[in-house]
């Protein structure tokens, strides 16, 4: 009897991708002499208690993935991050303005949340336009996509169910209403009452993700999905080329070698 296909996540890079399990993550990259640099790891522990309390969970696996950016570039000095790269230090700083903006204005505090949160999406899209980022990103999805249905990586979609874009609608929506609530508070309480606002949206917004996969088929879960959908076929994913998904399935051998490792230990 063969073992459960590996619950993977993954995250394209500019020159490459990082894939991660519960326990491992490993990463490749492209140099730019055309050679492949890879590293990987093991994943630091958490406790019972936050993996198993709703809402908890999903702010600490967010806290994980930002961990592992800075581990990986350590470990790997020739990867390139999403957020590096000419401009994007303007970008960022230039959203942060315009949300401070719009939330000083007499617009209804709904409206200028809204669009607070629309500027703060602008800088990840500026990552993306001219960059290899959303072809390495289609082959991140094509190669965990074929592992977990056996197939080639060639023939898989560069769309995924489980892309971090299915937690872009009920991220906003919670941000949002959380900020619009902060707003009408004393001005002193505002940042505070923000953050905290903040970190329950993203909790319950990886709580909707999780619901979301698995009711794929329940029609509120594809109305909900439908946005992650088409950002991914317009915006956050290309057909990579042949050298993209060579890197990715490195990755993903990678990972897997320190999966089947584990279980071998653990035997």
């Amino acid at each position: 009897m063969s073992a459960a296909p590996v619950r993977l996540g993954g995250m394209a890079l500019r020159n490459g991708i990082m894939v991660h399990s519960l326990d491992h993550w490993a990463a490749a990259v492209r140099t730019e002499d055309g050679e492949i640099r890879m590293a990987s790891g093991h994943k630091p522990d958490m406790p019972d208690a936050v993996v198993r309390t709703p809402l908890l969970r999903g702010v600490a696996r967010m806290a994980e993935a930002a961990w592992l950016l800075p581990v990986v570039r350590r470990r790997l000095p020739e990867a390139r991050l999403p957020i590096e790269g000419t401009g994007m230090g303007a970008a960022l700083a230039g959203s942060a303005v315009l949300a401070q903006a719009v939330r000083r204005s007499r617009l209804h505090p709904f409206v200028a949340e809204s669009l607070a949160a629309a500027a703060a999406l602008a800088p990840a899209m500026m990552a993306l336009r001219g960059s290899e980022i959303a072809g390495y990103h289609g082959a991140e999805h094509k190669a965990i996509g074929a592992y977990e249905k056996g197939t080639d990586a060639v023939d898989a979609t560069k769309e995924h169910e489980r892309c971090g874009s299915h937690l872009i609608g009920p991220l906003l929506l919670g941000t949002v209403a959380a900020n619009a609530i902060a707003s009408r508070l004393p001005e002193r309480h505002r940042p505070a009452a923000r953050a905290g606002g903040s970190l329950a949206a993203l909790g319950a917004a990886v709580e909707v993700f999780g619901w979301m996969d698995r009711n794929r088929e329940s029609r509120v879960a594809r109305a909900l999905a439908r946005p992650g959908h088409l950002l991914q076929a317009v915006a956050s994913t290309a057909e990579p080329d042949e050298d993209q998904l060579e890197v990715a399935g490195r990755a993903l051998d990678e990972l897997l070698r320190l999966e089947r490792g584990a279980v071998r230990h653990a035997d």
